[in-house]
């Protein structure tokens, strides 16, 4: 049995709905929501800024206060306060990002092993405010840091001290929120399977209508191992995962993406007769026209249809990623597509197709459940991670369709040929993530010459010979 050395916590985000509610109640959530949307905006103007990078979230509040007082809102200088802190954490987690990008930044700007010191210099640099003296650094954070901006007016977050939850009966609880008024406490009914508790978000849903309550559910501990299997996953279209063992997890999700595409095609298609048949009517007959843009023209229906289309892949996409930890504690190498596909010419129907793909879902659910099962995900150099043959690490062969034919005529199943190839990738001291592809066409090209030279070939004679595409 593998030693423990540690446990993560498995915690998700649940959201209920808000089932009851006075009417002065909800006028005065929305005044307040609508107050604190000034305090999340002049905040954003405030942190946003380089000169506030690496600020602390817990000394965020003193810098806006310097300013704006929750006297000159007529709010609780702590709804104020908790306001300002999530703020300032969001910013902080959007400096994380733009430091993870300008980082791939200079391995492309640095590459090979002669500029290994260089990287590492400019990525500790990176880490304080110590790059606002390299030109360089302070030109790439400005060019990749966008100012964040909010026009947030929709929520309100509380700490546990500023409401009370009570239970009324098996899945219905009764929440007294901190309100303008001191001493007096708004009541709303939820709906929920379990108490509320800790740091929540309360939010009006404009989309439907409805107050929903966001907060994290703590759903026990997990223990770490100290050894983990390797595993390689490639991230299709077909199916949303397959693994370098052979299985696939997903299957449904190709079928689902395009059934939901190709409905939403048509519809869009019908949709502009109709907007052109309405504006014909316009000055001909406004009393059609007007029936037209309410009974056929509405976006209720679509916007409900879309929401369950979306629930339906997420769903998918959650039951592969379980699926392929199954309980399991493993160490995941999967293809870092954060990155937009460039001059690659496709067809309409395979733009729109793709961008339903749910690349950034696929990503979020695998490392959720990595979290979940103590496993941990790393990300590799995507390229020619399908060209490859994975039974000698060269670029003889080519992938048609869901079939990989290698230079001797054998069929391998081109995602468990990929899937097989990202998880030698994922220690491959050659290839990093955040190579460029002309780089990465280097190496392979070097490995498929020093494997034809074995025999008594060369890459001009791979090319004849029709191995190489």
């Amino acid at each position: 049995m593998p030693r423990k050395v540690g446990a993560a916590k498995k915690i998700s985000t649940q959201i209920v709905p808000v089932v009851g509610m006075t009417k002065s109640v909800k006028l005065e959530l929305l005044q307040v929501m609508k107050k604190l949307g000034i305090v999340r905006a002049e905040s954003y103007n405030k942190l946003g800024s380089i000169n506030h990078w690496g600020l602390d979230w817990k000394k965020a509040i003193p810098e806006v206060k310097s300013f704006r007082t929750p006297d000159a809102l007529g709010l609780p200088a702590k709804l104020m306060d908790w306001t300002i802190n999530d703020v300032a954490k969001a910013i902080t987690a959007s400096q994380a990002a733009c430091t993870d990008a300008v980082i791939k930044k200079i391995y492309k700007r640095f590459p090979g092993k002669e500029n290994q010191k260089t990287r590492k210099k400019l990525c500790k640099q990176l880490k304080t405010l110590a790059f606002l003296d390299s030109p360089l650094l302070h030109r790439l954070v400005r060019k990749e840091f966008q100012r964040g901006h909010s026009w947030v007016k929709n929520q309100i977050v509380y700490q546990q001290v500023g409401y009370s939850c009570r239970r009324l009966s098996r899945n219905t609880y009764q929440l007294e929120l901190a309100g303008l008024r001191r001493g007096k406490r708004n009541r709303i009914i939820l709906r929920s399977n379990r108490k509320v508790k800790g740091q929540i978000r309360l939010i009006y849903n404009q989309l439907l209508q409805i107050f929903e309550i966001h907060f994290l559910v703590d759903y026990g501990t997990v223990e770490i191992p100290s050894s983990r299997r390797s595993i390689g996953v490639d991230k299709g279209y077909t199916e949303a995962l397959y693994d370098s063992d052979g299985q696939a997890h997903g299957k449904g999700l190709g079928k689902a993406v395009t059934k939901k595409s190709d409905r939403i095609c048509a519809k869009n298609r019908n949709r502009g007769k109709l907007w052109a048949l309405h504006r014909k009517l316009e000055k001909i007959d406004s009393a059609k026209s007007a029936q037209i843009l309410e009974n056929n023209l509405s976006r209720k229906t679509e916007n409900r249809r879309y929401r369950q289309n979306q629930s339906e892949l997420t769903a998918i996409i959650g039951a592969a990623s379980k699926s392929l930890f199954n309980g399991e504690s493993l160490k995941v190498f999967a293809e870092d597509l954060t990155q937009p596909i460039k001059n690659k010419r496709q067809s309409k129907i395979m733009s729109r197709k793709l961008n339903s793909w749910m690349k950034g879902e696929i990503r979020n659910s695998l490392q959720k459940w990595a979290n979940w099962t103590g496993s941990v995900v790393t990300e590799v150099q995507p390229s020619y991670t399908s060209q490859v043959d994975s039974r000698n690490g060269t670029l003889l062969g080519k992938r048609t369709g869901d079939s990989f034919t290698g230079f001797d005529g054998v069929v391998l199943q081109a995602d468990h040929n990929a899937a097989k190839n990202i998880l030698t990738r994922g220690t491959d001291k050659e290839i990093t993530r955040y190579m460029n592809k002309a780089e990465v066409q280097a190496v392979l090209l070097r490995r498929t010459a020093r494997f034809l030279k074995g025999m008594g070939l060369s890459l001009l004679d791979a090319v004849e010979l029709g191995w190489i595409g």
